[in-house]
């Protein structure tokens, strides 16, 4: 097969910008909280790293920081809001830190173990493969701002693996990250640039 019997399909994946919770290691799942000011800071600066991009749909959160974070990067007009890229539910461990989390349940992970009362990984895998699967019946690139938790779950389901394999692939705020193809395989392209992104040769 050659570079140009590649497939026509790409996902960038932006995670929205710092906001008070994200700063202290808080799950923040359906509290919809803005940006900090750092966080809108870095929001805007991925207009300049994006400048250039075209792309076939933007994709957002209905989350406020999700939404904020496309505005600022100059990406709003003809956004579309996708349900499915709510960040994971975390249920009762919503507004909650790993180290509070482990003081009741010792050894917690939410990749493992899952939250208390909130969504299964295969609640997440399911939500996460439907995102995929819009993303491959689209004719050029994508781009998506949603969260930290699904955009993990979505890496890794682009290439194949599970849910839990999300937790290997670490992922900032308003990072990018490009999903792609090497021939017919799905690849991670970039992973969790909070830079500039180079121009690929």
């Amino acid at each position: 097969m050659s570079a140009t019997d590649e497939p026509n399909h790409e996902l960038w994946l932006v995670r929205h910008g710092e906001t008070e919770w994200s700063a202290t290691g808080r799950h923040t799942s359906h509290t919809d909280l803005d940006l900090t000011d750092t966080g809108r800071r870095d929001a805007i600066a991925l207009a300049e790293r994006l400048r250039g991009q075209e792309f076939a749909r933007v994709l957002v959160s209905p989350r406020r920081r999700a939404r904020v974070t496309c505005e600022l990067a100059g990406l709003a007009q003809g956004a579309e809001v996708l349900e499915d890229l709510v960040e994971w539910d975390y249920g009762q461990d919503e507004g909650r830190t790993t180290i509070e989390i482990r003081v009741e349940r010792p050894g917690w992970t939410l990749w493992r173990d899952g939250p208390l009362g909130g969504e299964t990984a295969e609640d997440v895998r399911r939500r996460v493969d439907r995102v995929i699967g819009l993303v491959r019946a689209t004719d050029g690139p994508v781009i998506t701002f949603a969260h930290g938790h699904i955009s993990r779950v979505l890496g890794a389901r682009w290439i194949g693996l599970e849910v839990a394999s999300g937790a290997h692939l670490r992922l900032g705020t308003a990072s990018i990250s490009v999903l792609g193809y090497q021939r017919e395989t799905p690849v991670l392209d970039r992973w969790n640039d909070t830079g500039s992104l180079p121009t690929a040769s």
